[in-house]
């Protein structure tokens, strides 16, 4: 299992076009090899409705149909080696994609897609549970997709057809596996999420490991391996608690963790013998993981002394897939892997998701551009999108204060097409704006610093929900003068690869096992921060004008924010207070149709 950076004559050779008609080739770039073992893991988390792949980058162009290949050649690999391999997948697999958000209903779609691929732990993450509908498809749809494999150790929902409270999934798992016969317990967590609909429950991870079900299981002698699959970040209070229980009454007995939730990659270590993988997001990440050093005598598995633990965050594209197993453009597809592949392209022809709005003219980064600047997608919002949409000629004499959160916007606009599939890639959701009319202008000039620094009312409402979620849960120390952080804590590649201009900018990642887990060598990218939410004046009749009064507007998945910040200012407000703006329409729309009116239409 040690890990080797190889360069190879293919880098010189043509990659294979991807599956998808109009996804960019891969870049051929030095690659790492994967350090297999007796129990090893392919791993996939936020997905987000991307199972087309990235159409405008070629670095993660490969869609869930050679995901599917990959798969069942590692599984291939896996007996021909001995040993087992087991696919994962950690929730977030909706709201982010056209091919997800743009059918009705929503994830008509990418269920069938999803389904294709076997997986052998799978559990849901928080988007699966903001809206009623999303919740019962999950319950009605996904859970018996994969029946047993769907775990839900902290999560209840609501039975649709009769209101009782039943778990989504099953708690746990227990099974052996194929070739190397472990006994494997697996549980499915999500993170202490609040923000569900009302027909689902979440239980606190803390009160869940007290329950007498957890504490029997854990207790099970006959386990070899502990796997704990989670919609949760792998640096979180949550994982850390279960590791301790586990730990309480089982000491020695290996726990591989896969996480999620936070868009990052990453890889921690709890002790010798307990590691925990998240594998970034948007299909732009397969994580591979690994377990060696168990020990077998009779029927059962015991560790060794010193297990070893292994990583590596593939790039999703087919130069990868194609090196990891040895085979080619025409001896890497499976018959299953080439039909979903062909299934994607029907339904993003089913949907017309190249359908063009507009031709970008530049690039606009979500944290890739300091903000504000002329290239940060927040400073085209400020100063483009929200004066042009939300100055309704009605109320052009009233003043206004207009806050978005910046995590409302999920994805960068690329030079070029701006499709209807890139309407949903860079804002996916439902919500509109909401105002409340008449609100003192010196309380309401006080929201925006409350919200964008440690207070009182970031102390009650997470800060996590308002802007990009990777922002929070870098490891990195923050620069306040320049700006630039290490958003992702990617450092530059031990290879010296910031001198190697001809290396495609990608996941430099430094996790604790060091910085060699990319499989792809790939020059740095700087990142920046960006506040949890930005403002807009309108209606004022001049930049000294100081009105008495204003209309404050924001987005409707904000308002417990707001309403929070308003009564520490002292505000008076009730429910009445409180109306659509511009009809209820959705920021999703108000973008596109800002797109169609003012991008030109020939790219």
């Amino acid at each position: 299992m040690i890990p080797t950076l190889v360069s190879t004559v293919a880098l010189l050779l043509r990659v294979t076009e991807a599956a998808q008609p109009s996804a960019p080739e891969p870049v051929p770039a030095p690659l790492r090899e994967l350090p297999w073992g007796q129990l090893n893991f392919l791993h996939t988390t936020d997905t987000h409705g991307w199972h087309a792949g990235h159409l405008q980058e070629s670095s993660y162009s490969a869609d869930w149909g050679d995901y599917i290949s990959l798969t069942e050649r590692f599984k291939q690999r896996a007996d021909e080696l001995g040993v087992d391999l087991l696919v994962v997948d950690t929730g977030d697999r909706v709201e982010g994609n056209g091919l997800y958000d743009a059918s009705s209903p929503k994830g008509n779609y990418t269920s069938d897609i999803f389904k294709q691929q076997h997986i052998d732990i799978i559990c849901a993450g928080n988007h699966e549970l903001y809206r009623k509908h999303t919740a019962d498809r999950e319950y009605l749809t996904t859970v018996p997709n994969f029946r047993d494999s769907y775990l839900a150790s902290n999560l209840d929902i609501l039975v649709p057809t009769t209101g009782e409270r039943v778990p989504l999934a099953p708690r746990f798992r227990k099974f052996t596996t194929k070739n190397q016969g472990i006994h494997v317990l697996a549980f499915g967590f999500l993170f202490d999420f609040s923000g569900n609909y009302n027909n689902t429950i979440v239980q606190p991870v803390e009160a869940t490991i007290k329950e007498p079900w957890f504490q029997e299981a854990i207790r099970d002698q006959e386990v070899d391996v502990f796997v704990v699959a989670g919609h949760v970040p792998v640096r979180s209070k949550e994982f850390t608690d279960i590791f301790r229980a586990i730990r309480e009454v089982r000491w020695d007995t290996p726990i591989q963790f896969l996480g999620g939730h936070t868009h990052i990659r990453d890889y921690t270590k709890f002790d010798a013998k307990a590691y925990a993988l998240e594998s970034g997001r948007y299909m732009e990440t397969i994580g591979f993981a690994s377990v060696d050093g168990l020990a077998k005598s009779k029927n059962r598995v015991h560790s060794l002394a010193s297990p070893t633990f292994g990583r590596r965050y593939l790039d999703n594209n087919l130069f990868s897939f194609h090196h990891h197993t040895g085979l080619n453009e025409s001896s890497f597809p499976t018959s299953k892997g080439r039909e979903v592949s062909q299934n994607i392209t029907h339904a993003r022809k089913a949907l017309e998701l190249d359908t063009l709005h507009g031709c970008a003219p530049q690039d606009y980064w979500l944290s890739r551009a300091r903000y504000p600047g002329k290239h940060s997608i927040f400073t085209w919002l400020e100063e483009q999108v929200i004066p042009d949409m939300l100055n309704n000629d009605t109320v052009t004499n009233t003043a206004r204060l207009v806050i978005a959160n910046t995590g409302t916007m999920r994805f960068d606009i690329f030079k070029g097409p701006f499709t209807r599939d890139t309407t949903f890639i860079v804002s996916p959701f439902e919500g509109g704006f909401r105002q409340i009319k008449g609100v003192s202008y010196a309380k309401a000039k006080q929201i925006l610093p409350l919200l964008n620094s440690d207070g009182p009312v970031l102390a009650q409402l997470p800060a996590s929900e308002l802007s990009p979620p990777q922002q929070h849960w870098s490891r990195a120390e923050l620069n306040a003068d320049e700006g630039l952080v290490g958003l992702y804590d990617q450092q530059v590649l031990s290879e010296n690869t910031e001198k190697r201009p001809d290396l495609p900018p990608g996941y430099t990642t430094k996790d604790d096992l060091g910085n060699d887990g990319d499989d792809t060598a790939h020059s740095a990218l700087s990142f920046y921060r960006v506040p949890n939410c930005i403002q807009r004046e309108l209606g004022f009749t001049s930049t000294a004008d100081t009105p008495e009064t204003v209309d404050l507007v924001f987005l409707e998945f904000i308002e417990p924010w707001i309403i929070l910040a308003l009564k520490f200012l002292g505000g008076e407000l009730n429910v009445d207070d409180i109306s659509d703006y511009a009809m209820g329409r959705s920021f999703t729309s108000m973008i596109a149709e800002w797109v169609k009116e003012h991008w030109s239409q020939h790219c």
